[in-house]
């Protein structure tokens, strides 16, 4: 029992479970309860630019090889453009089997659309605005080029042993904040539930199952098939980042576990460079979850009115969301902008269809990030692997 009340995965359930009751009972308290939610994940994406920086510079200069690091990036690339073509792909393929999309307009409650689809007639994929409003990818671009730089510098090891204490500081910090993640998962959960309500949940029950479905195979299938070939078994892989897949679901912010989603990762095995250059890079390219909500809300609209799509046109979408998918991370409100910008590329489904959306988006975030972050953990043990940068626990215990 002892046992169990030190284990802040324990605390982190009791949280959300206290969150939910307090959302339902008490919404008007409950949704005072986001100031502790958002503080928390405040708090952590503090640690996220010196995390990556550390690590990244660490791993590059500690390589020394930079053939290697440029394959690896390179490779990582590859690897996100192609799971999540799959993602996008199965989202599609789940709905038109389900048909999320075919249930009457008349009971569902909707919001103003209107800050997403305006402008959007217009909108493209811009590569700058993704860069200037990514924090991640900047600090990640920086520690490259530090990292780089270090190699050819005669002070290395005087930097390297600096950095590596520095370090060691910056991860006993994260380790106190952690402490505080149940009350961040208690905000995160009370608010959510006491500002949208479970009753907004009935008319669209059907697509958020088929969202949670659709989630739920591919974790299992595609990714529990990747990790399979590899010798390591999904099952036990989930168990091990239980900690952070809760957090995740408390806050429904990945970003809120990817600190210690890295230190995890090397605990299991991965090393340091490709921990730092893959988890980065992957929380802006890798986004599994999002691919499949993205696809399937194109379908669920299109069902919802009654457009059909060719398979020219589903393979369109397809197209069209493999780019403007990239640019979904980091940014609130990003993905319904980006769904306006495929809508009005199809040119047959209203735009503001995204009103009905709007009402149930909060309940699908946790599972776009759950899915996210088990896809970038994957992603990273999968390159790893493959580079031999893999050192297995004498245990065994992920086989």
């Amino acid at each position: 029992m002892k046992t169990v009340l030190k284990n802040i995965t324990f605390w982190v359930l009791i949280a959300i479970i206290a969150g939910v009751l307090l959302g339902y009972y008490q919404p008007a308290t409950a949704v005072k309860m986001e100031i502790i939610g958002k503080t928390f994940v405040d708090i952590i994406k503090l640690f996220i630019g010196p995390i990556i920086f550390l690590t990244i510079v660490l791993g590059i200069s500690g390589m020394g090889d930079l053939k290697k690091v440029g394959r690896i990036g390179l490779k990582s690339l590859v690897y996100f453009e192609v799971l999540t073509t799959f993602a996008l792909a199965i989202g599609i393929i789940v709905g038109v089997i389900i048909e999320p999309g075919k249930i009457s307009k008349a009971g569902l409650q909707t919001q103003d659309p209107s800050k997403y689809t305006q402008g959007s007639a217009h909108a493209g994929f811009d590569w700058a605005n993704f860069f200037l409003s990514n924090f991640t990818l900047q600090v990640l671009l920086v520690a490259i080029i530090v990292g780089i730089a270090l190699n050819f510098s005669k002070h290395r090891e005087t930097a390297i042993i600096t950095l590596g204490k520095l370090s060691k500081l910056v991860f006993k910090g994260l380790k106190y904040v952690m402490y505080l993640a149940p009350l961040g998962a208690f905000g995160g959960m009370a608010f959510t539930i006491g500002k949208f309500g479970l009753h907004t949940l009935v008319p669209l029950a059907k697509l958020m199952g088929t969202v949670y479905l659709t989630m739920f195979l591919f974790v299992f299938i595609i990714l529990g098939a990747v990790l399979r070939y590899y010798k390591i078994s999904i099952f036990k892989f989930l168990k091990y980042i239980e900690e952070e897949l809760l957090l995740v679901l408390g806050t429904s912010s990945s970003e809120s576990a990817l600190p210690s989603l890295m230190i995890k990762l090397e605990k299991m095995g991965c090393s340091k460079s490709v921990v730092g250059l893959v988890v980065p890079t992957g929380y802006s390219f890798n986004l599994d979850g999002t691919s499949i909500y993205l696809s399937m809300s194109v379908i669920f609209l299109a069902q919802l009115y009654n457009v059909h799509l060719s398979l020219a046109e589903m393979g369109s979408i397809i197209a069209i969301l493999m780019i403007t998918s990239k640019g979904a991370a980091g940014v609130t409100g990003s993905g319904f902008i980006i769904l306006a910008s495929t809508l009005t590329a199809i040119h047959k489904i209203p735009l503001e269809g995204l009103a009905f959306l709007l009402g149930v988006d909060k309940f699908m975030s946790e599972a776009r990030a759950i899915t996210n972050i088990i896809g970038n953990g994957v992603a990273t043990i999968v390159i790893a692997k493959s580079e031999n940068e893999f050192i297995a626990p004498a245990s065994g215990e992920f086989g």
